[in-house]
């Protein structure tokens, strides 16, 4: 039997069945192209529904026996529904002949609403599956360091425009390649509609090629309001979540055309940097005597220590910068500066959470009208923002706190209280009275180190 006898026969049983339930026999010679082509699109739909029903099942036992990413993707991405839309049109288009004559209105009508059917359910299915792909990938350590879902949606792209070409030349009944031909007339329009796409594309490229920014890189560019973590990376955009939980979005040829700050560096390395300074009054600054030196030997056992090596060499005639270049710079016997360099390097060299690793000094600055700036330079061990900030406070409330032991104070503008103070002082007032008066601001000049 032919494959035209069996749909006559169809086609006959079925307006028997439709007689016998009263319709009039001179209406189904009417009707019957729009029965034929309703039961095609039934049965179409039909086996796409049992092809759906069946890959899910069958995905859902292999899955069962072995975990495979990209099965797991597909269902997650919603793809075997999407994939299983594309066989009804498929089938609706090889059974059309059979419910009209191919020269006939209706057929070339219902042909053309099949096909584009068919191209529309085709690019939702490949765009599914290629998210499915782009997940499968972003999730694989080799990498998770590419902007895999700026490539993936590129292909998307690629394959929308050519879709979108073919759906246009079937329904004007053009070949495509004459479309394609045709288009070159629009190219300034369609370089302007998909300018952004395009700068999106060459940026995604820059970016990865030259492995400037990844998801989960600490950024920042003040022009653009950006300080803090890359969330996504788009043919687009890229997302950044700021540190007051605020989300910027930029154009990632905005990376590429200006500048911008990666604390990648710093997150990968061994430490981040503190890098901090207070300014000393130049007038305390005296030459250590062989009494104040072993006052300090007991002041910190380490200190001591140092002291006693520093005399040994001394009067041994050793230069003290000869095996460390960083000798001088971390502290000397010879004036209550130098001194506080070298126990604020013992300090921060037993600290826990400083890096013994990198690079650390203690080092005086040039002086300025403020005084002599004295900078702690090393690094933290711990990365982590607050117990950075955590830890640099503790440094330096330590640093502040240890300067008197040394005969040492921070400079500080004079406020209308000091101006108050010092006026009592020359009036030979008494000031034990003054609530509030630091202590060393009314020492005798003798009394200073």
């Amino acid at each position: 039997m032919s494959t035209n006898e069996f749909a006559r026969i169809l086609l006959t049983w079925i307006k028997s069945f439709l007689s016998w339930i009263g319709i009039p026999r001179d209406r189904l010679n009417e009707l019957d192209e729009i029965i034929f082509l309703i039961l095609i699109v039934a049965i179409a739909f039909a086996v796409g529904a049992v092809f759906h029903y069946l890959s899910v099942r069958f995905t859902r036992k292999v899955l069962k026996y072995k975990n495979i990413s990209f099965l797991s993707s597909l269902i997650e991405y919603n793809a075997l529904r999407k994939m299983s839309a594309v066989i009804p049109p498929l089938i609706i288009s090889a059974l059309l002949p059979f419910a009209f004559d191919y020269r006939s209105t209706w057929f070339t009508v219902s042909e053309k609403i099949t096909w584009i059917y068919f191209f529309i359910a085709l690019l939702f299915s490949v765009n599914a599956v290629l998210n499915s792909v782009g997940n499968v990938l972003m999730n694989k350590e080799q990498l998770q360091n590419r902007p895999m879902k700026g490539f993936i949606q590129i292909f998307q792209v690629i394959f929308s425009c050519v879709a979108i070409i073919v759906i246009i030349s079937i329904l004007i009944n053009k070949s495509p390649l004459n479309l394609i031909t045709g288009l070159g007339a629009f190219a300034a329009v369609l370089m302007l509609i998909f300018k952004d796409t395009i700068l999106g594309f060459v940026a995604g490229v820059l970016l990865s090629e030259n492995d400037m920014v990844h998801i989960g890189d600490w950024i920042e560019m003040p022009q653009n309001n950006v300080n803090g973590v890359v969330m996504d990376i788009t043919l687009n955009i890229v997302k950044v979540q700021n540190f007051d939980n605020t989300i910027v979005t930029i154009p990632p040829y905005s990376l590429v055309s200006g500048s911008f700050i990666n604390w990648r560096g710093m997150t990968e390395s061994g430490g981040r940097r503190i890098m901090r300074e207070y300014a000393l009054k130049l007038d305390y600054i005296q030459p250590c005597t062989p009494e104040f030196l072993e006052k300090m030997k007991k002041f910190d056992a380490d200190l001591a220590d140092f002291i006693t090596e520093k005399q040994k060499q001394a009067a041994e005639g050793k230069v003290a910068n000869t095996d460390n270049p960083a000798g001088l710079v971390n502290g000397t016997i010879d004036t209550n500066v130098g001194l506080l360099r070298a126990y604020m390097t013992l300090y921060l060299k037993r600290h826990p959470f400083i890096s013994k690793d990198l690079l650390l000094m203690v080092r005086t600055l040039a002086p300025t009208e403020n005084g002599l700036p004295v900078q702690i330079y090393c690094f933290s061990s711990n990365k982590n923002w607050p117990s950075y900030e955590s830890i640099q406070a503790e440094i330096m409330e330590h640093f502040v706190s240890v300067l008197p032991e040394f005969g040492l104070y921070p400079f500080q503008n004079p406020t209308a209280r000091d101006y108050v103070i010092s006026g009592l002082i020359e009036s030979g007032k008494d000031l034990s009275t003054v609530d509030g008066i630091p202590w060393h601001s009314v020492l005798p000049k003798e009394e200073k180190v």
